[in-house]
């Protein structure tokens, strides 16, 4: 299967992390290497390029995507978050910026038997590391019910999750739940049919949830926000792309943490001395344009936050 990837907000990316010839940059979701392939255009012969993806499949494709392109590149395959160990890895003590485009690329929710979409029927699966252990078919079949509502509602955002977490769990005391196909109908008939009229999918909260439990993606976002900005050398900039509230809210306060860093209570002068040691370059975030939304439905809900490290 082609490993076929539209980049997200690619001009807005490429003009915030204003990218200089002979520096030092990380594509941190490396992709189908849309991003990755302007980086390497700006930065020149010069500059290195650190292209990170926990999925071998995604390497390999953007390693082919990548050939022959001008600079140094270096593929690694771990999880973004791990950036300090990395770098250390690679002798390099800071970067001149960095793109994370968070969430399920378009290749894994195209690529059916990867079980990431409700639009496919497949095993459940929703690993992006497929050399993990933990899959979608063991949050599915083993949570319990409460902690599985817990997760369709926190992570999906979703209004019905205690119901679908019920007829879940009805559902598989007569045999395992294997496949998104029948997820997906057990969703639709845990959903009123009034509710499922409007709005997205019925099944798309719920897979959201169930993805961001297998991969731990909110746990890696938080811990990568501060590690990035660690890492940026002055005037560097980190670029964030997300695609729903969760990830955004996450963003946007460790983004104010740094902003602004004073622990004192609000109503008493600043003793603690902590300065900010970042600056905005995004105020409101960058959203797509109209006509980008139309020829790359995916794009949709993307939102883009820059900061830029003093």
């Amino acid at each position: 299967m082609d490993f076929k990837h539209t980049p997200v907000l690619f001009e807005e990316c490429m003009k915030g992390l204003d990218i200089r010839p002979g520096g030092t940059y990380v594509d941190g979701t490396l992709g189908g290497a849309g991003h990755s392939l302007g980086i390497t255009e700006r930065m020149g012969p010069e500059g290195t390029l650190i292209g990170i993806d926990r999925d071998e499949e995604a390497l390999k494709a953007a390693e082919q995507r990548l050939a022959g392109r001008p600079g140094n590149i270096i593929l690694v395959n771990r999880t973004y978050a791990e950036i300090k160990d990395i770098l250390a890895e690679q002798g390099v003590d800071q970067i001149n910026g960095a793109l994370l485009d968070i969430g399920v690329s378009s290749y894994q929710l195209d690529n059916e038997e990867r079980g990431f979409s409700y639009m496919k029927d497949a095993p459940l699966d929703m690993r992006m590391d497929r050399k993990g252990s933990f899959s979608a078919w063991d949050v599915v079949n083993g949570y319990e019910e409460d902690r599985l509502a817990e997760l369709i509602r926190d992570y999906g955002e979703e209004r019905w999750a205690r119901r679908i977490a019920s007829f879940i769990v009805r559902e598989r005391k007569n045999s395992p739940i294997e496949t998104t196909g029948e997820l997906t109908e057990i969703i639709k008939a845990a959903i009123p049919a009034s509710a499922r009229r409007d709005g997205p999918h019925p099944a798309k909260r719920t897979f959201q949830a169930i993805r961001i439990e297998v991969n731990g993606e909110l746990d890696q976002l938080a811990r990568a926000c501060d590690a990035y900005c660690d890492v940026l050398a002055p005037g560097g900039r980190l670029a964030i792309i997300t695609f729903h509230s969760l990830e955004d809210r996450i963003v946007k306060e460790a983004f104010g943490r740094r902003l602004n860093p004073c622990t004192c209570p609000k109503d008493l002068p600043c003793v603690c001395g902590k300065k900010p040691d970042v600056r905005k370059v995004t105020g409101k975030p960058i959203i797509p344009t109209e006509e980008e939304r139309e020829t790359n439905p995916r794009a949709r809900s993307a939102k883009l936050r820059i900061i830029e490290k003093r």
